[in-house]
C-alpha cells in the first residue's frame, strides 16, 4: 500500500486507498442525508436485490437540484431503471456484446493500438490516457455505434465535463447552494443528447449496420423506442464504452509501473495478462461507488436503513474488505479466485466487460513489448481524476 500513496498523489476523497477502513460496513451520514455501504458481504447483497435496492435514485433527488424539462430527461438511462423494463431494454443491445462479436474486434483492437503507439513515437513523447488509454476504447465504441470516430475530442471534452470534476450532491444542504454545480453538469448531457439526435435523426432516413440504427428501430412491448430513449441509451453506451476503459489501462499500467516486481513477472509470462487486470480491477476500482434508493425498510449489516432513502454502494471499499481478500492492500496478480465487484454484480453486471476486458488484454500485450519498462516520470507528477466516484488518472506520463 505504501507504494500507490508514496509514489503518488491520491486525492484525499479517494479514503480507500489511503489503508484500511475504521468504522462500520454500513453508516449513515447526515451531512449528505445518505447511507454509505462499504462492506464486501453487505454490498453482495445489496447488488443482488434490485427490488429492495432500487436503480432509481433520481426520484429521491429534490426536483429543484435535477430538473426534469424538454432538454433533460432521465427516460432512457438504463443505469437508473429497474425490472421489468431494464430487462427489455438491456436486451436491445446484449447481442452487441456477445462473446463472438467482441472477439472478433480484437483484431481492430490491436491494430489501432499499434497505430495510436506510432502516432505517439513520432510525437517523440507518450502520455498513456491521451495517446492511447482514452482515443482506443472511445475509437471502438463510436465505430460499433455509427458515430465519427472523428469527433472524440468533443467526446472527451462532453466527459470530462461530466466526471472529472470534484461535485458532490446532498441531500441535506439547501439546493440554492449546490445549483450551480448542477447546471454545470447538465449542460454536456444537453450538448451530447443535440449530438446523437441528429444522428438518430439521420438513421432513420438511412439506417446502416451499426447500434443507433439498431436502437433506432428497436421495438419494445410493439412499440419502437421515444425519440429520448433512443438518444439517452446513446449517451449512456457511448461514456460507459470508452470511460471505464480508458481508467482500466491507466490503472493498470500504473500498478505495474508502482509493482515492478509484478511487470517483470507479466513481461515474462503474458498468460498472467488476464490476472493482471482482474487484480488492478480490485485494487484500483474504477467506478468506485453507484446509488441506489431503498423500496423500503431493510436490515442491511446490522443496521436498518428505511425506506426511500438513498444509498451509495462503495465497490472500490468493497474490493479491500479484509473479510473477503487476504492482504487487501498488497497488488497480487496470483490471486485465486479473485471474486472482485469492480464490475458490479446482478442484473446490473457492466454489459461492456468483456469488450473492456478484451481492450485491456490486448492493449497491455501490445504494450509490453513496445515500451520496456513501463514507468512513469517522476518530473512530471501523475494526476488522478478528482471525483469522488471514480479512480483513474487523467494524466500518466512515461519515460
Amino acid at each position: 500500500m505504501a507504494d500507490i500513496v508514496e509514489r503518488y498523489t491520491i486525492p484525499d476523497q479517494h479514503f480507500w486507498l489511503h489503508g484500511p477502513r475504521s468504522g462500520p460496513p454500513v453508516e449513515y451520514d447526515a451531512a449528505a442525508g445518505m447511507w454509505n455501504v462499504y462492506g464486501y458481504p453487505e454490498l453482495h447483497e445489496l447488488l443482488g436485490d434490485p427490488a429492495t435496492f432500487s436503480s432509481d435514485t433520481m426520484r429521491l433527488i429534490p426536483k429543484g437540484l435535477m430538473p426534469e424539462t424538454e432538454e433533460f430527461s432521465m427516460a432512457g438511462f438504463i443505469t437508473q431503471i429497474d425490472p421489468p423494463e431494464h430487462g427489455k431494454l438491456r436486451k436491445l443491445v446484449s447481442s452487441a456484446f456477445t462473446r463472438k462479436v467482441v472477439a472478433d474486434l480484437e483484431p481492430r483492437i490491436a491494430a489501432l493500438t499499434h497505430e495510436l503507439l506510432d502516432a505517439a513515437r513520432d510525437r517523440g513523447r507518450f502520455e498513456l490516457v491521451t495517446d492511447l488509454a482514452y482515443p482506443l476504447p472511445v475509437i471502438v465504441i463510436a465505430e460499433l455505434l455509427g458515430v465519427p470516430s472523428s469527433d472524440r475530442a468533443l467526446f472527451k471534452q462532453w466527459a470530462d465535463a461530466l466526471f472529472q470534476r470534484d461535485t458532490k450532491i446532498s441531500l441535506a444542504e439547501p439546493i440554492e447552494e449546490q445549483n450551480v454545480d448542477v447546471q454545470a453538469t447538465l449542460k454536456p448531457w444537453k450538448e451530447m443528447s443535440a449530438y446523437l439526435a441528429a444522428h438518430a435523426a439521420e438513421r432513420k432516413r438511412r439506417p446502416r449496420a451499426d447500434l443507433l440504427t439498431r436502437l433506432v428501430e428497436a421495438e419494445v412491448d410493439g412499440e419502437r423506442l421515444p425519440d429520448e430513449q433512443v438518444v439517452n441509451f446513446a449517451i449512456i453506451l457511448l461514456l460507459a464504452g470508452h470511460v471505464t476503459t480508458t481508467m482500466l489501462l491507466g490503472n493498470t499500467v500504473l500498478c505495474l509501473d508502482a509493482f515492478p516486481e509484478q511487470q517483470e513477472k507479466v513481461r515474462a509470462d503474458r498468460a498472467a495478462i488476464p490476472a493482471v487486470i482482474e487484480e488492478s480491477l480490485r485494487f484500483l476500482t474504477p467506478f468506485a461507488a453507484l446509488g441506489r434508493s431503498t423500496t423500503r425498510e431493510v436490515e442491511l449489516g446490522g443496521v436498518t436503513i428505511p425506506a426511500d432513502q438513498v444509498v451509495m454502494a462503495w465497490l472500490a471499499a468493497a474490493n479491500r474488505d479484509p473479510r473477503q481478500f487476504s492482504d487487501p492492500e498488497v497488488f497480487d496478480p496470483g490471486r485465486d479466485p479473485n471474486p472482485h465487484l469492480a464490475f458490479g454484480r446482478g442484473i446490473h453486471f457492466c454489459l461492456g466487460a468483456p469488450l473492456a476486458r478484451l481492450e485491456g488484454r490486448v492493449a497491455l500485450d501490445i504494450l509490453l513489448d513496445r515500451v520496456d519498462p513501463l514507468r512513469t516520470d517522476p518530473d512530471d507528477p501523475v494526476l488522478f481524476i478528482p471525483t469522488p466516484t471514480m479512480t483513474g488518472v487523467r494524466r500518466l506520463p512515461l519515460i
